[in-house]
């Protein structure tokens, strides 16, 4: 016990300048230090010292320290294990640390930093890992060593920078401080000195910049599953692993020698052959979101990787070299990992080695491999699991934002992402949505007009393998020709296709679509219509001047659907739109016979104009070509079919790397897009086999989707004319995926 104790007196004798300033500055700002003795402490006052408050009030000067750590006062390290300080230490990590504070197992050293007499830093050293694999094949020591000296090592557990401090250089300035006097205090609290500190570090929070500043070593990573009884469960949460080594000859105390050693725990792949990825899936990082409604299990982990491969191989026809077949499976594992970044370099050292990120470039980029004959086989293997009459094909454009302007297709232009304009690229997307399921189909790359106008533009799209008969298109054009060649390969047939204002303001492209389909598009507020056909002629010769040759309005206004929106002839309809994960998503609907205007004239036939608003307020307009007896539950599930091509662009960008290609060239970036929809395709047969037995999650079975639609009455009410809607006490109810 002797040992607990000494190590606080010994600190204050070492530094009484620096305890003289702290004690000081404690007083002036109401916090209470500790109280100067030349005893040993004994357990009792220990425990006294931990049950008095040590600060008066509460209060802690949190107003902003900020500069570089060179040009302001030295910072001083404090124990706070064992004293009053405790208790302050116990308090800021349990509030400001994402971890919060629990009480460390085993032997523990806390350290308080100060600067100017304010804490400034929280940092914790406690018992390691008992097994950690990277860390045990890094020191090379046998099981039986291991068992005799794992007390030589400690584990960093806390490491804090106060919210107030924004201090260049703080972090890995403590860090060195710590360890250079780690382990003379830990021999004299706990009587053996320390050889090597572990620490883990969450790659999605933070890089370990400070950590290497300070000279620690970045070993590897953790597996990703946690204890669990007798077995392991996988959570998906891997670290990273640094150590620093405070004794330089450890290996020789142990009595090991160093080994040969690779940060790539998994089989070296430096044959080629596919069955050696098989292995190093078994033990991949998934993203745990890959089943959100169960607890991944190792062996589930296992099936994951065989279901994999098995539908990796389904699309081996489309390689020309074995080798490919390995490349294109790591990479859609690379997409499915829970790696922080999935560009090519990230995915290669994480599932091939680091000789393979310029082969995984050189495969997206410029291999001979047929990426349109997988597409095709991705579309025939969908239409399989969600094809249905009554489905609907939906477009939307998604924005990329990036820098520089070598990339094919990048320009200033609006980019949804950011919500505004800036340096992005954009592409057209075409999906499908039914009762079964949803997923994306196929896309292009938009290409803005300034790609075309000068011969700088022409060398960057030869460098970039753009195709010799590309031409400018807008984003409705591209849409068009898109729809056309999904509709022609008869896999997905439709009563819908649905659009938002971009593309269902642009007539052409409406006019344009496949016959026997209703339109549902959206439009923008500003968008004119004629609630009653105005009269239209040539207007009368005045006796002067030319004679009128075109045709103007004579009788009758054009109202903005905004404005119908807010008028008394707008009669809403209250509905239920989906069963959302918080409950029903209500809504209020309007459905009218409107004439578009189209160059400020009424078209010749009416359409329905259907108007929803949300809880929030805010309103959205479609038209819809859909007969004048179209019920309106069927508005209702048509407009929530358009929603999966939204949560597509959602999970692709949040979970499968969507946006996280650092590709510049025209076959590259189609290629990535192509693996993203495989890897979702994936997920979603994945979801239904684990949904077979199980009625965990109900959306994931082949029941329910994006479009079972009840309503309220046996009969269900016909969206006719400009008639007023009766308001409903039951409502209709559209059931979602």
């Amino acid at each position: 016990m002797g040992f607990c104790n000494i190590g606080c007196i010994k600190a204050c004798e070492r530094e009484p300048v620096c305890v003289a300033e702290t004690e000081g500055n404690f007083q002036r700002q109401g916090i209470h230090t500790p109280e100067k003795s030349n005893q040993i402490m004994m357990p009792e006052q220990n425990k006294l010292a931990r049950d008095l408050s040590v600060w008066q009030d509460g209060h802690i000067d949190s107003s902003p320290l900020c500069g570089a750590v060179h040009t302001l006062k030295s910072v001083t390290l404090q124990i706070a294990s064992e004293s009053k300080l405790e208790l302050l230490w116990d308090h800021l990590v349990r509030n400001h640390h994402y971890l919060g504070y629990q009480r460390l197992l085993g032997h523990r050293l806390k350290y308080l930093a100060f600067m100017e007499g304010r804490p400034v830093a929280a940092l914790s050293f406690s018992a390691p890992a008992l097994r950690l694999r990277v860390r045990d094949k890094y020191i090379g020591w046998s099981a039986e060593q291991r068992k005799t000296y794992l007390d030589r090592i400690v584990n960093n557990s806390r490491f804090l920078i106060f919210p107030w401090v924004e201090v260049k250089n703080l972090a890995s300035h403590i860090l060195a401080l710590a360890l250079a006097r780690l382990s003379r205090d830990w021999e004299e609290r706990f009587g053996k000195r320390v050889w090597l500190a572990e620490t883990f570090v969450d790659p999605t929070r933070y890089k370990g910049t400070s950590y290497r500043a300070a000279n620690w070593e970045f070993i590897g990573q953790t597996s990703g599953s946690g204890k669990l009884g007798k077995g392991y469960v996988y959570h998906g949460c891997i670290k990273e692993v640094y150590v620093y080594a405070i004794e330089r000859r450890f290996r020789e105390k142990i009595g090991c020698e160093k080994k040969t050693y690779s940060l790539f725990h998994r089989p070296s792949p430096s044959i080629k052959k596919v069955e050696v990825l098989h292995m190093i899936l078994r033990h991949a990082g998934w993203a745990p979101d890959i089943a959100p409604w169960m607890k991944l299990t190792e062996t589930d982990v296992e099936l994951i990787a065989e279901e994999l491969v098995q539908f990796h191989e389904q699309f081996q026809g489309c390689f020309g070299r074995k080798e490919q077949r390995r490349l294109g499976l790591a990479y859609i594992s690379g997409l499915m990992s829970n790696k922080e970044t999935k560009s090519i370099e990230p995915i290669a050292l994480e599932f091939l080695d680091e000789n393979s990120v310029r082969p995984l470039q050189q495969f997206m980029k410029s291999h001979r491999w047929d990426h349109e004959a997988m597409e095709r086989r991705h579309q025939t293997l969908l239409s399989k699991s969600i094809s249905s009459s009554k489905g609907m094909i939906t477009v939307d454009s998604s924005e990329f934002a990036k820098k520089g302007k070598e990339s094919v297709g990048v320009a200033r232009q609006y980019c949804g992402a950011l919500g505004k304009v800036d340096n992005c690229q954009s592409g057209v997307f075409v999906g499908y949505s039914s009762e079964k399921g949803y997923g994306l189909l196929t896309g292009r790359l938009y290409m803005p007009e300034s790609w075309f106008t000068t011969k700088e533009q022409e060398e960057r799209r030869k460098f970039n393998l753009v195709p010799e008969d590309i031409v400018f298109q807008t984003k409705p054009q591209i849409a068009g020709t898109l729809i056309d060649k999904i509709d022609k390969t008869n896999l997905f047939p439709a009563k819908w296709i649905g659009c938002d204002a971009t593309f269902g303001s642009d007539w052409e492209f409406l006019e344009a679509l496949p016959n026997g389909k209703y339109y549902f598009a959206g439009i923008r507020s500003n968008a004119q219509v004629f609630l009653r056909k105005p009269t239209v002629s040539l207007p009368p010769y005045q006796g002067h001047g030319r004679r009128p040759s075109k045709t103007r309005i004579m009788k009758g206004k054009a109202h903005t659907v905004g404005e119908i929106a807010k008028s008394k002839k707008c009669v809403w309809t209250k509905v239920v739109l989906a069963e959302g994960a918080k409950g029903p998503i209500l809504a209020d609907v309007a459905c009218l016979r409107v004439y578009p205007s189209r160059k400020g004239l009424p078209q010749e036939s009416t359409i329905w104009l259907i108007l929803r608003r949300t809880s929030d307020g805010q309103i959205k307009y479609a038209f819809s070509n859909a007969p004048e007896d179209m019920s309106l539950s069927e508005f209702c599930k048509a407009a929530t079919m358009r929603w999966p091509i939204e949560q597509c662009f959602q999970d692709g960008k949040s979970q499968l790397g969507m946006d996280h290609y650092e590709h510049r060239s025209w076959p590259a970036w189609h290629r990535h897009m192509i693996y993203v929809f495989l890897a979702m395709h994936f997920l979603l047969r994945l979801r239904i086999q684990f949904k077979k037995n199980s009625s965990l999650d109900s959306t994931a079975s082949e029941n329910t989707g994006c479009g079972s639609v009840t309503s309220s009455n046996t009969h269900d009410r016909v969206c006719t004319g400009n008639c007023k809607i009766p308001y409903k006490e039951k409502l209709c109810c559209l059931s979602l995926t």
